[in-house]
C-alpha cells in the first residue's frame, strides 16, 4: 500500500496543491492518465511522487533541458536519485548515466524524446522495471497542433513496449480535440481518465480592440502601457510586447524607448549574447518593457507582469493564451490586450499558404487556418471572454458566468438587442451573393464595395455595377459590412485563396445559406451609433471596450455529457481510420451536434462542418450516439 501523505513529507511539502492529490490517486488507481494544467499549477509533483515510492526505474519524457537539470537538482536535494539524458551531455557522462541507470541507481531519469530513436535505449529502459512514463509537453505530439515536435512520434512505439507502466501525459495547453490526438498518438483507450483544471485567469482584463491604422496601434499601445504601469520609471512591474515579425519588434521597441521607457528587444534574428541579455535583463527587473516576437518567453515566470499586448493576433488561442498567461501571476490585476485589424485574415492565409521551404499539405494548412478563425471567432466573440476560453479548452467547471472585467463583460450591460432571425438571413445572404458576385477574382474589400453600392474602376470593369447585387446593404457602414463578412469567415461560409494578392471566395456551405438551403446562424455586428468610432480611429481609450460580436453556445448537462460521448466516439473512428482526430470532427461540430441533438440526417448537416461527405461517412455514428444519449438515465460520474 502506498502512503502519499508520507510520500509527500519526504519530498519536502507540507500538503497537496488542489487537485494533485485527486491525480495521483487516479493515475494509480486507473494505470493511466491525462492531465491538463496550467503552467505553475504544480504538474511535477504527479509524476515525482508516485516514481519515489514505485520500485524501478521511470522515466519522464521532456523537451525542456533547463526544467530537467533543475528538477534534477531539486529531487537529489530531497534525497530522491535521479538524473537526465539530453543532447548537452558528452558521450562519456551519456554513458556513464546510462551504465547507472542499467544497474538500477536513479528513481526517474528525465530524457529528451530524440532519446527515445537511440539504438539499445527501449531496450535498456525495458530491463529497469519502468513502472511509469511520464510525458511532459504532451500537446507536443499533437501533429497539426500549435508546437508539433516530430520526435514526440516515437513516444507511442515505447509505451507499447511497455504493458505494465503506468502512463501519464501531462500538458498546460491542450483543447478536447488535442487530448483526443494524444490519446490516439500514445494508444491509450479511450476511456483514458482526462483531468483538467486550472485555466481560469480572472484577475486579467481581457480586451481586443479592432483597429484601422498604425496610429491606431500606437494610441493602443501607449493608452495600454500607461493604465498597466503608470507610465515609464513608476516601478509598477514590467509588461511584454508581443510582435508579429522581427522587424515590427525592433521598431517598436524603439518607439517605446525614444517615449522614456526601459526597454530591451528579443527575437530569434538576434545573437544568443544579446537573447541572454535581454531575458537577464528583464527577469531582474532592470527593464519595464520587453518587446519580442513569439520566441521569448520558454521559462519566464515572473509574478509582476502587469500587461501583455499582441500588436497582432498569433496563430491560434492555445499560443494566444499561453502568451498572455505570463501576465498576473503573481494573482494581482493585469492586461491583456490583442489588437486586431482587417488585414489579419487575408495575411494569416497567405502566410499559411507560402509555408517554409518544404511544401505544406493542404490538410495542415486548412487545419492551422481553423485554429485561427477560432481566435479569430474568440475576438468578435460576444460572451465573456474568459469563459470562451475556458470552454475552449474544455474546462466547463471553472466557468465564471461572466468574469465582469473583461471587454465583452463591460460591453454586455449596454449591447444592442439581437437582430430578428429573418432579418439576419436576409443581411447574410445578401452579404454572401456579393461574395459569389467576385468569387476568386477581387479581394474581400472588393466584396465589400460592391454590396456597399461604392464605384469603383474595378467593379465597372467587370460588369458588376449594373447588378442588382451593386449596393444592396448601402444602408450600413462600410465598417460594419466588414464585420459582416469577417464574420461570415469565421462561420465558414468565406474563405481565401492566393499568397501574394488573396482573392475571396463562397464556400460551399456559404452558397447553401446564400440560398436559404441552410440557416444564417450568426449574430450580426452591432450597429455604430453617431457618436461611435470615426474612420480616423478610436475616440475612446485604446483599452475601453470596443467588440462585440458572435455568442458562444453554452451546453447545458446533458448537452456536456452528449459533448464527452461524442469525444469518445470521435477519438474511436480516428483510431479505426488511422486519421487524426480533428479530420474526423472538430470541436465546434461536435459542440454544434451536442447542442442541435439532431435525430435526422437533414438535422445534422445543420451543424458546423457537417458536409456531404462528412456526413455520408460518419453521419450514422454520430446519430447512433445521439440517440443512445437521449435514451440513457441522467446522472452518473464521468471524466472531462
Amino acid at each position: 500500500m502506498i502512503d502519499l501523505e508520507e510520500g509527500l513529507r519526504r519530498l519536502g511539502y507540507p500538503e497537496f496543491r488542489p487537485g494533485q492529490r485527486e491525480a495521483i490517486e487516479t493515475l494509480l488507481a486507473h494505470r493511466r492518465l491525462l492531465l491538463v494544467a496550467p503552467t505553475g499549477g504544480g504538474k511535477s509533483l504527479i509524476y515525482q511522487l508516485p516514481a519515489s515510492l514505485l520500485p524501478g526505474t521511470s522515466l519522464v519524457i521532456s523537451p525542456l533541458i533547463s526544467l530537467m537539470h533543475d528538477q534534477v537538482e531539486a529531487l537529489s536535494a530531497r534525497g530522491v536519485a535521479a538524473t537526465f539524458l539530453a543532447s548537452t551531455l558528452d558521450a562519456a557522462e551519456m554513458r556513464r548515466r546510462m551504465a547507472r541507470m542499467a544497474a538500477g541507481a536513479f528513481r526517474l531519469v528525465y530524457v529528451a524524446p530524440e532519446r527515445l530513436t537511440f539504438p539499445g535505449f527501449r531496450g535498456l529502459v525495458a530491463g529497469v522495471g519502468c513502472p511509469l512514463v511520464a510525458v511532459d509537453e504532451a500537446h507536443c505530439i499533437s501533429e497539426w497542433g500549435h508546437d508539433f515536435r516530430p520526435e514526440y512520434l516515437e513516444i507511442g512505439g515505447l509505451v507499447s513496449e511497455l504493458p505494465g507502466a503506468r502512463v501519464l501525459a501531462c500538458t498546460a495547453t491542450a483543447t478536447p480535440v488535442v487530448r483526443d490526438e494524444i490519446l490516439a498518438r500514445l494508444g491509450l483507450p479511450a476511456d483514458t481518465p482526462q483531468l483538467v483544471r486550472g485555466f481560469a485567469r480572472p484577475n486579467l482584463s481581457l480586451r481586443a480592440l479592432e483597429i484601422e491604422s498604425a496610429a491606431d496601434a500606437r494610441a493602443a499601445v501607449d493608452a495600454g502601457l500607461a493604465e498597466a504601469l503608470g507610465g515609464p520609471g513608476k516601478g509598477r512591474g514590467t509588461a511584454i510586447v508581443f510582435a508579429p515579425t522581427r522587424r515590427r519588434a525592433a521598431d517598436e521597441g524603439a518607439r517605446l524607448a525614444s517615449l522614456g521607457w526601459g526597454v530591451c528587444v528579443y527575437h530569434a534574428g538576434l545573437s544568443a549574447a544579446e537573447r541572454d541579455r535581454a531575458q537577464r535583463a528583464f527577469a531582474n527587473g532592470r527593464i519595464e518593457v520587453v518587446v519580442a516576437t513569439n520566441a521569448f518567453g520558454m521559462g519566464i515566470d515572473r509574478p509582476d507582469v502587469r500587461a501583455v499586448v499582441h500588436l497582432g493576433p498569433p496563430g491560434s488561442i492555445e499560443a494566444y493564451y499561453q502568451e498572455v498567461g505570463r501576465a498576473g501571476r503573481d494573482g494581482s490585476e493585469a492586461l491583456g490586450l490583442l489588437l486586431v485589424s482587417p488585414r489579419d485574415l487575408p495575411l494569416r492565409r497567405a502566410l499559411l499558404e507560402r509555408g517554409g521551404e518544404a511544401p505544406v499539405a493542404a490538410a495542415v494548412i486548412e487545419h492551422k487556418w481553423g485554429l485561427f478563425l477560432e481566435l479569430i471567432r474568440w475576438v468578435e466573440g460576444g460572451s465573456c471572454r474568459h469563459d470562451a476560453i475556458l470552454r475552449y479548452f474544455g474546462d466547463e467547471a471553472e466557468t465564471l458566468n461572466g468574469c465582469g472585467r473583461c471587454d465583452v463583460c463591460r460591453r454586455l450591460a449596454t449591447a444592442e438587442a439581437p437582430h430578428s432571425p429573418a432579418e439576419t438571413a436576409l443581411i447574410v445572404r445578401k452579404a454572401l451573393s456579393g461574395v459569389a458576385r467576385v468569387h476568386g477574382r477581387f479581394g474581400l474589400l472588393a466584396a465589400v464595395k460592391l454590396v456597399h453600392g461604392d464605384a469603383d474602376p474595378k467593379l465597372e470593369r467587370a460588369g458588376l455595377t449594373g447588378l442588382k447585387t451593386f449596393g444592396n446593404l448601402r444602408s450600413h457602414s462600410e465598417r460594419w459590412i466588414l464585420k459582416l463578412f469577417r464574420r461570415c469567415v469565421t462561420a465558414g461560409w468565406v474563405s481565401f485563396s492566393g499568397r501574394e494578392r488573396p482573392v475571396v471566395l463562397l464556400t460551399d456551405d456559404g452558397r447553401a445559406v446564400m440560398k436559404g438551403e441552410h440557416q444564417a446562424r450568426v449574430l450580426l455586428p452591432p450597429l455604430e451609433s453617431a457618436r461611435g468610432q470615426s474612420r480616423r480611429g478610436p475616440s475612446r481609450s485604446a483599452v475601453q471596450p470596443s467588440m462585440g460580436g458572435d455568442a458562444e453556445p453554452v451546453l447545458d448537462a446533458a448537452g456536456e455529457t452528449l459533448f464527452e460521448a461524442l469525444r469518445r466516439e470521435r477519438l474511436r473512428l480516428a483510431q479505426q481510420d488511422k486519421l487524426a482526430p480533428f479530420m474526423v470532427a472538430s470541436d465546434r461540430t461536435l459542440r454544434d451536434i451536442a447542442l442541435l441533438r439532431p435525430r435526422t440526417m437533414d438535422g445534422l448537416r445543420l451543424a458546423h462542418g457537417i458536409g456531404p461527405h462528412k456526413a455520408e461517412r460518419y453521419g450514422a455514428r454520430w446519430l447512433e450516439v445521439v440517440t443512445r444519449h437521449a435514451a440513457a438515465p441522467e446522472g452518473g460520474a464521468r471524466w472531462t
